[in-house]
């Protein structure tokens, strides 16, 4: 099972699960907690072989990595805290699992909030994806991930995002780096869907200006899912939207729950 922390509240039934994204870990919400703690109970979770969710040596070799298997990893920590429903917060890749477990268990998602999400890969992404592909079993992962970083988070403004997640992707391992980038080969058509059907569930989107290569698709997809869907921009932020402008995305995010009871 995937390492989890809990922070309870008392006085609420609701839950708020946040969903990192890939090179990173539960310890990218350290922004978020004491906000989110005042009103919900709060889920923290480390991802397949990130954070403190190592995986065994008797499964480390067996586990296959889907976009479904990793949704039903999270499923696995709900269903063992008998938590029913619960809003549902994920940055970068973390979103790409929220929406697909959205798409597997309706009934268990409140709402989403996808920060930086990803809904189409743009030609840069495509190359960066490619050239990922090439090295992968050539270079060491972390000069791959220190690259995507920059590309990505390009700005001067982005280093505190670029820094954090550089550090938290050293505790991965190579051979996990190379599961994990396996997934790349089923984003597409994932992504597709994703743009094409649109749930009946509230969902928030919350993208930085700056985020040059996923804001575009995400607002097209908001005209489309109009019924469902919110967009808020926050200005001068890049990819990492919670870690740049915590107090943006804190108050877009809890303001929107307020809403989505």
């Amino acid at each position: 099972m995937l390492n989890y922390t809990i922070y309870k509240n008392e006085t609420s039934t609701q839950w708020v699960t946040f969903v990192h994204g890939a090179g990173g870990s539960s310890s990218i919400w350290f922004k978020q907690i004491r906000d989110f703690q005042k009103q919900y109970n709060v889920l923290l979770l480390d991802l397949r072989g990130h954070g403190e969710s190592k995986p065994s040596l008797k499964t480390a070799f067996k586990q296959k990595y889907t976009f479904s298997a990793l949704a039903n990893d999270i499923v696995e920590v709900l269903e063992h805290l008998k938590i029913e429903r619960s809003h549902f917060v994920g940055i970068s890749l973390g979103t790409i699992l929220i929406r697909q477990l959205a798409e597997m268990y309706p009934q268990k998602v409140q709402s989403m909030i996808l920060g930086g999400a990803i809904l189409k890969m743009n030609f840069r992404s495509q190359i960066l994806m490619r050239l990922g592909n090439a090295f992968k079993y050539v270079l060491p992962y972390l000069v791959l991930y220190r690259f995507f970083a920059f590309v990505i988070m390009p700005k001067k403004s982005h280093k505190q995002s670029r820094v954090l997640f550089i550090n938290e992707a050293k505790k991965l391992y190579q051979k996990e780096f190379i599961k994990w980038f396996k997934l790349t080969a089923e984003i597409n058509p994932v992504l597709k869907w994703f743009r094409q059907v649109e749930l009946n569930i509230p969902t928030l989107y919350v993208m930085g200006e700056e985020d040059y290569m996923f804001l575009p698709s995400v607002r097209k997809v908001v005209e489309n899912h109009y019924r469902s869907s919110k967009l808020f921009v926050i200005e001068k932020c890049g990819h990492v939207v919670n870690v740049e402008q915590p107090l943006a995305f804190n108050t877009a995010v809890l303001s929107f729950l307020n809403t989505a009871q």
